[in-house]
């Protein structure tokens, strides 16, 4: 068998100046702990803290970095084990779901999600060989036996990466009994929601008026008027924060931002109500909607994130029969200089706002969203993400932003990930790449190595402790 080792410089430039620069302000921050302040990883997992039944529903099945570039290359997410919504059979031979992956594992050489498997397999589960056909059967073995250890129950695992912090991300209505079971177990472990409404912004939405229904519900307000909608938001908005809340997140689609009247949002409250919205009253709703979250965010202390620039589910196909978060969302272009106008206008100026706008558009980094980040006392940047969160990606950013920006107009790093066994892969390469970056500016003497020893703890953990109050 071939070995597969991790090189203790991987991720590091070839320079051997600055390798040695990088390594040294690495060694400084590989092991501070991990702050986690915006992910999908279901609470249920730490709140139940049962063993993880197998390696493919813990690897393969739930992670759409892994099966949505087996799909590109013609493997159907059937033979997967990707559950549908519409009643397909799917493949449950877990060891034949593990075989498939293995057989392919080749296609991931060059990627991140390749660099945090190959970390997964050897920093977490001892394995010290390539992936392949004709070992896999004996690794899926191997790892079937680990997670069947008291040593790799949920919580364990939590306090062995280090994570001191682990957000989730809940819907408006969300009851939150699983982050209510945790904090009342006695388990030290710091598990907090973050507010997404985007499921009762999207007025347009194929289950926005049962979201509402929900919202009314959870909120015990009646929600029938545009008044009584923004009423439940900031009554769940205050229940998110006495169960830990830090933070809220919208994705969307355009960054637009408009303050409509009173009236008019009632107008277009109503006709949604009656299933009549059209996509431009959808649009101007989400507008004003994001001017809302940015005066709550003011008087209540909870952190905005914005994630704009996905289309989401384009591959229709895949989403009538597998539904949401299927690796069918593609980035699109977006513009922030106007459509951020209005909001910063009226917020950005405001010590009392902290305003983290993520991009899918890279385009984006110098020409608008650095100088604004660089300006606008509220607004920050939120680090490379989803489909830049890779080595390149996170060197592009850094690249393009710090000239302008700075470093402490960015948050850090968060790993945005449903896997979490990569969370510490995910970080750890964060961590290298600031570090190799810092270097270069070291090497160059456009820092000094003090100056660069400051930044990459800040990079790796000041700067998100900060920024989302922790």
């Amino acid at each position: 068998m071939e070995a597969e080792l991790l090189n203790q410089f991987r991720f590091f430039d070839p320079n051997e100046k600055v390798r040695e620069i990088a390594n040294e302000l690495y060694s400084n921050v590989k092991d501070l702990p991990i702050i986690s302040p915006h992910g999908h990883v279901d609470p249920k997992l730490l709140a139940i803290n049962e063993s993880f039944p197998d390696p493919a529903e813990l690897i393969i099945i739930p992670d759409h970095y892994i099966f949505r570039m087996l799909y590109s290359q013609g493997i159907s997410l059937e033979s997967l084990g990707v559950p549908t919504v519409d009643g397909t059979t799917v493949e449950t031979d877990h060891r034949k779901i593990w075989k498939i992956f293995a057989e392919n594992f080749y296609l991931f050489a060059g990627t991140p999600t390749g660099a945090w498997l190959k970390h997964e397999l050897v920093e977490v589960f001892g394995i010290n060989e390539k992936l392949n056909a004709k070992n896999a059967d004996k690794i899926y073995d191997l790892i079937s036996a680990k997670l069947k250890t008291k040593e790799f129950l949920p919580r364990t695992l939590f306090d062995k990466f280090k994570i001191e912090v682990l957000s989730t991300t809940d819907g408006a209505s969300d009851s939150l009994e699983y982050h209510k079971i945790i904090k009342e177990s006695g388990w030290e472990g710091r598990v907090i929601p973050c507010f997404r409404p985007d499921a009762a912004v999207n007025i347009t939405g194929s289950s926005w008026k049962n979201e509402i229904d929900k919202l009314s519900q959870a909120s015990k307000i009646d929600v029938v008027t545009y008044k009584s909608f923004i009423s439940a938001i900031e009554n769940r908005r205050e229940y998110f924060k006495s169960v830990g809340a830090v933070s809220t997140d919208q994705g969307i689609v355009s960054p637009y931002t408009h303050q409509l009247s009173d009236k008019e949002a009632e107008d277009i409250f109503q006709h949604a109500l009656k299933g009549k919205a059209t996509e431009e009253e959808a649009t101007l709703f989400t507008a004003n909607m994001l001017m809302e979250m940015a005066r709550m965010s003011v008087e209540d202390g909870l952190v905005m994130q914005v994630h704009p620039g996905s289309m989401r589910n384009h591959n229709e196909r895949i989403f009538k029969r597998f539904g949401l978060d299927k690796g069918a969302d593609i980035p699109l272009q977006t513009e922030y200089t106007r459509n951020l106008h209005e909001l910063l206008n009226k917020y950005g100026n405001d010590n009392r706002l902290t305003l983290i706008v993520f991009t899918l558009d890279e385009s984006n980094y110098a020409r608008e969203l650095a100088p604004l980040a660089g300006h606008y006392p509220a607004m920050k940047l939120g680090p490379s993400w989803w489909f830049h969160d890779s080595i390149e990606g996170m060197i592009r950013f850094r690249q393009n932003v710090t000239e302008t920006a700075g470093v402490y107009n960015t948050v850090g790093f968060n790993d945005d990930t449903r896997a979490f066994l990569s969370i510490p892969a995910r970080h750890d390469l964060s961590r290298r790449v600031d570090s190799n970056f810092l270097a270069g500016l070291a090497a160059k003497h456009i820092i000094d190595l003090a100056e660069a020893k400051t930044l990459s703890e800040a990079l790796a953990y000041g700067l998100v402790k900060k920024a989302y109050k922790l």
